[in-house]
């Protein structure tokens, strides 16, 4: 049976998010939201309580959910949107392991004249308070953006602590909870940031819908118009099912969210002891916070790339890296930012559990593991 370990790159679909999404696909929830008519009032019904279930989860009121196409034009639509309404000459400040869509959106700015700077991070790839108060210290600082939860190595950042150090200096605060959702407790007041990313396809929702979600009296500018949707901030009209399956998935994911964590958890602290015994495996930030399903190794001498592909020969599927960059040819700027010297980081592999796997998936991985290690060192020392 194949096995499945790239949980961080998407998760398999719910089958009650599925059925919760039919209506709009071939049943009677097929009115466009915006009209006045009978079918259009029950879509826009339907809207409004997806947006509430979204909401709950993260501890919001719904009209602080703004509904994108995911979560890179989420992070997109924050940085720029946030960053458009600023005075000019103020500055950017984004972590150097922000997902690419956080970093090419910075970039993007810096190209129209935004000043842009980079919050470093320990070996661990943690950022460091007093690195991150220096870099506002810095420069007029607008806006920083820190993710939760890396989809790399897991680490979790302290989130909490950062915004308060920026909104002591009257900076604002945007953080990437995609890969968070799901696996850890995420209270969008609690973490006292202005702005929070989300994504559904992360938590057994559908593909090509998310949120952004921002404080009450937020000024942002769209950078989609075109009409009154989502209050403006984002025109078109509504991807119906996906926005109801974002809704069955927020509402699914949270009950169980200790136990699910502690299932995950349990998988990694056993693999980790697994690859403790095979020679040369280094794994990454394991000192730091991670979230409970998340392992980044390599191999000493095997490249990633011809890792992941000797494991999905044999039914494992598991990453490189950030599937969003998976292609590039490039090693993860993750780890460059982390200090991991360049032939290590190119035999990265990402493991990230989900609620359905197994102790026997993780038996599985251990055993192929060891056998493909051995293969190409050898065939590897064959050719040197």
């Amino acid at each position: 049976m194949p096995v499945y370990l790239d949980h961080n790159a998407t998760t398999p679909i719910d089958e009650r998010v599925f059925e919760a999404m039919l209506p709009c696909l071939k049943g009677s929830c097929y009115g466009n939201p915006s009209s006045q008519h009978r079918q259009g009032r029950e879509s826009q019904q339907a809207l409004q309580h997806a947006r509430a279930q979204v909401a709950m989860l993260v501890g919001v009121q719904p009209r602080q959910v703004i509904f994108t196409s995911g979560g890179t034009e989420a992070n997109n639509l924050a940085l720029k949107g946030m960053m458009s309404v600023v005075d000019a000459g103020s500055r950017l400040v984004v972590a150097a392991t922000e997902h690419s869509s956080v970093l090419e959106a910075a970039r993007a700015l810096q190209c129209e004249g935004y000043p842009l700077a980079f919050a470093g991070v320990d070996d661990d790839g943690v950022v460091s308070p007093t690195e991150f108060e220096r870099v506002l210290i810095e420069h007029k600082t607008a806006l920083v953006s820190v993710m939760l939860a890396n989809n790399e190595t897991g680490v979790v950042q302290d989130v909490v602590q950062l915004s308060e150090l920026a909104r002591r200096r009257g900076v604002m605060m945007h953080t990437d909870a995609v890969q968070a959702l799901g696996k850890i407790d995420v209270n969008f007041d609690a973490l006292g940031v202005s702005a929070m990313s989300l994504s559904a396809h992360k938590i057994g929702g559908p593909k090509g819908v998310g949120a952004l979600v921002v404080e009450k009296g937020l000024m942002l500018q769209p950078m989609v118009h075109g009409g009154g949707h989502e209050a403006g901030l984002r025109a078109g009209t509504e991807n119906m099912a996906g926005i109801v399956g974002f809704g069955a998935a927020a509402a699914l994911i949270h009950p169980g969210l200790e136990a699910r964590a502690e299932h995950c958890e349990q998988l990694r602290d056993r693999t980790e002891q697994a690859l403790q015994k095979i020679a040369g495996v280094v794994v990454f930030a394991q000192q730091a916070k991670r979230l409970p399903n998340t392992i980044f190794f390599a191999v000493e001498g095997i490249e990633g790339a011809t890792l992941l592909m000797s494991l999905d020969r044999e039914g494992i599927a598991v990453s490189s890296g950030s599937a969003c960059a998976s292609g590039s040819g490039e090693s993860s700027h993750v780890l460059k930012a982390m200090g991991v010297d360049d032939s290590l980081a190119h035999g990265a592999v990402r493991v990230s559990f989900g609620s359905g796997n197994t102790m026997k998936d993780v038996e599985q991985l251990i055993s192929t593991l060891q056998e493909q290690v051995e293969s190409l060192l050898k065939l590897n020392s064959g050719w040197t």
